[in-house]
C-alpha cells in the first residue's frame, strides 16, 4: 500500500517542476516593441503617441536620442525604454568621464524616479561600425562604454539600465549562416565589445533588413525575403533556410559562437517593411512581411541553431512615417511606418495580442481640411521650377518611381507638390499662391491609394529637439575643455 506523505512529495515535485517550465517559458517569450522616429515635418505630440502605443499594448519602445519630451510623455506609462546616443557623441564621451556623467545625469537619472520613465537600456551610438563610416567612430565605441558604465555605478543605475550597442548586419559576413564571423577589421573590438555586453548582462543587438537585401540585389530572389516559404532555399549542412531573417540571425549566432559567446541573448534592434518609395515597397508587401516576422517570432520556433529560442526582443522599424529623413539611401526611408505620421494605422497587423488588430491614434488635432492644387484655368508650362521649389522643402517622395502617387499625371503630381509645401507651412494662403498657379481647395483631391496629407497642429520641430542640441554642444564643450 502506498504511502500518501511520498505520493504528495512526489505531487509537489511534479507541480513545482511545472511551474518552474512554466516560469521559464514566460520569461523567454519574445517582445514586440517599437522604434519611435522624430525626423518629420508634422510631428504629433508626444503625449500622442504615448497614448497611441498604449492603446496597442506596445510595451517596449527605442528611441534614437534622448528626446525630453518624448521622455516626459513616457514617464508613469510602464512602458519600457531605450535611449538612443547619436554617433557624434561618441568622441567626447568616450575620453571624458565628465561628459558621460553629464549624459547620465541629464538623460537617464532624471527621468529613472518613482512614477518615472522606464528606461531599461541607452543604444551607445546607431550602427557606429557601418562600412559606409569607413571606420569614423570604431575607436570611440569601447572607451564610451566603459566610460558610460562608470557614470551608471556611480548613478546607482549600473544594475537596472543596461549598455548595448546597435550594430548593422554588415557587421558579419558568411556565404552560408553556419560560416558566420565578423568582418576582419572589427574582430578585435567585436571581441572587446562581446566580452563587454556578457560581463554586464546586455544581449546583443542587431538590425535586419530583408528589404534592403531585395533592394539592392536585382538577384535577390523575393520570396526569400519573406516567411511564405520559398522556391530559393538554402541548404546549409542539415539546416536549411527558408527566410532571409533566419539566415541572416544565425550567421549572426555563428559568429558569436566563434568568440565563445554561442548562447549570448540577442535582441532585434530594427526590423521592418517600407510601404512606399519603391517598386517593391508596399502595404502588401509590408504588412506580408511584419505579420509573417510576428508570428514566426512569436511562435518560439526560433533558428536552426538556436532552435526554439527566438530572438528576446524585437522592435519594428518603424512606429510612424518620418517625412523629413534623408532620402539618400531610397525614397523608400520616410515611409517605414506601421502607422502614417498622423498615427493612422497603414493596414491591418496584430501584434500578438489576440485578433486584437491596429488601434489609430486618437483626438489628432489637424489642420482644416483643405488642400492647395494647381489652377485648372492657368497654363502650367512654367510650373517646374515651383515644383523643384516645393519639393525640395516639404516630402514629393510618393511621386517617384514605385511611390503611391506615381501615376496620378502631370497635373496631379503639381498638385501634389503644392500641397505638400502649403501643409508644411501651416497652410498659410502666401504658400499656395506660385505665382498664380496654385489655388486652395476644400475638396479631397486624394486618389485610390495616393493620399493628399493634411498637417497636424503640432509644431514640435523635427530632428534634434533644441535640447538635445544644446546636450550636444554642452558635452563637446566640456569634452573640449577635457582633453
Amino acid at each position: 500500500m502506498p504511502h500518501p506523505p511520498r505520493i504528495r512529495a512526489a505531487q509537489i515535485c511534479v507541480i513545482l517542476v511545472v511551474v518552474l517550465l512554466l516560469l521559464s517559458v514566460s520569461v523567454t517569450e519574445s517582445a514586440i516593441g517599437v522604434n519611435w522616429g522624430s525626423v518629420s515635418f508634422h510631428r504629433l505630440k508626444p503625449s500622442t503617441v504615448v497614448d497611441l502605443l498604449k492603446d496597442n499594448k506596445i510595451q517596449k519602445v527605442k528611441l534614437f536620442d534622448a528626446d525630453p519630451d518624448a521622455l516626459k510623455a513616457l514617464m508613469g506609462s510602464g512602458i519600457q525604454v531605450m535611449v538612443g546616443i547619436p554617433n557624434e557623441m561618441l568622441a567626447p564621451l568616450s575620453s571624458s568621464t565628465a561628459a558621460s556623467d553629464l549624459w547620465v545625469r541629464q538623460n537617464v537619472s532624471r527621468y529613472v524616479v518613482k512614477g518615472g520613465a522606464d528606461i531599461r537600456y541607452v543604444a551607445v551610438g546607431n550602427e557606429p561600425f557601418l562600412t559606409s563610416y569607413s571606420g569614423q567612430f570604431q575607436s570611440y565605441v569601447v572607451p564610451a562604454l566603459l566610460n558610460l558604465q562608470q557614470s551608471l555605478a556611480r548613478a546607482n543605475l549600473a544594475g537596472y539600465v543596461k549598455l548595448v550597442v546597435p550594430c548593422n548586419a554588415d557587421a558579419y559576413e558568411s556565404s552560408l549562416p553556419s560560416q558566420g564571423a565578423f568582418r576582419p577589421e572589427l574582430t578585435q573590438i567585436m571581441t572587446q565589445l562581446v566580452q563587454f555586453l556578457n560581463s554586464n548582462g546586455s544581449p546583443f543587438v542587431v538590425n535586419i533588413y530583408p528589404f534592403l537585401s531585395l533592394y539592392g540585389n536585382s538577384d535577390f530572389p523575393q520570396d526569400y525575403a519573406f516567411f511564405e516559404g520559398t522556391s530559393h532555399a538554402i541548404t546549409d549542412g542539415p539546416n536549411v533556410y527558408s527566410s532571409a531573417f533566419d539566415g541572416n540571425f544565425d550567421t549572426l549566432v555563428a559568429a558569436l559562437n566563434k568568440m565563445g559567446y554561442g548562447q549570448m541573448p540577442i535582441v532585434i534592434g530594427e526590423i521592418g517593411w517600407p510601404t512606399d518609395g519603391a517598386s517593391s515597397a508596399n502595404l502588401t508587401a509590408a504588412r506580408t512581411f511584419n505579420q509573417g516576422l510576428i508570428n514566426h517570432v512569436l511562435s518560439s520556433k526560433g533558428t536552426p541553431l538556436r532552435p526554439g529560442a527566438p530572438p528576446m526582443d524585437i522592435y519594428l522599424f518603424s512606429l510612424l512615417d518620418e517625412g523629413a529623413k534623408s532620402v539618400l539611401p531610397g525614397n523608400f526611408e520616410r515611409h517605414w511606418g506601421i502607422f502614417s505620421f498622423d498615427g493612422q494605422a497603414k493596414y491591418p497587423l496584430n501584434l500578438g495580442l489576440g485578433n486584437r488588430l491596429l488601434q489609430n491614434a486618437r483626438n489628432v488635432q489637424y489642420l482644416p481640411s483643405r488642400w492647395c492644387v494647381a489652377n485648372p484655368s492657368r497654363d502650367l508650362s512654367d510650373v517646374v521650377n515651383h515644383m523643384k521649389l516645393a519639393c525640395s522643402v516639404a516630402d514629393c517622395t510618393t511621386l517617384n518611381y514605385g511611390g503611391s502617387c506615381n501615376g496620378i499625371g502631370a497635373k496631379g503630381n503639381v498638385s501634389y507638390a503644392f500641397n505638400s509645401y502649403y501643409q508644411l507651412q501651416m497652410q498659410n494662403e502666401r504658400s499656395c499662391d506660385f505665382d498664380g498657379l496654385g489655388m486652395i481647395t476644400f475638396l479631397d483631391p486624394s486618389v485610390g491609394e495616393c493620399r493628399f496629407l493634411v498637417g497636424v497642429t503640432d509644431t514640435t520641430s523635427s530632428g534634434f529637439a533644441p535640447y538635445e542640441r544644446w546636450i550636444i554642444v554642452y558635452v563637446l564643450i566640456v569634452w573640449f575643455f577635457m582633453v
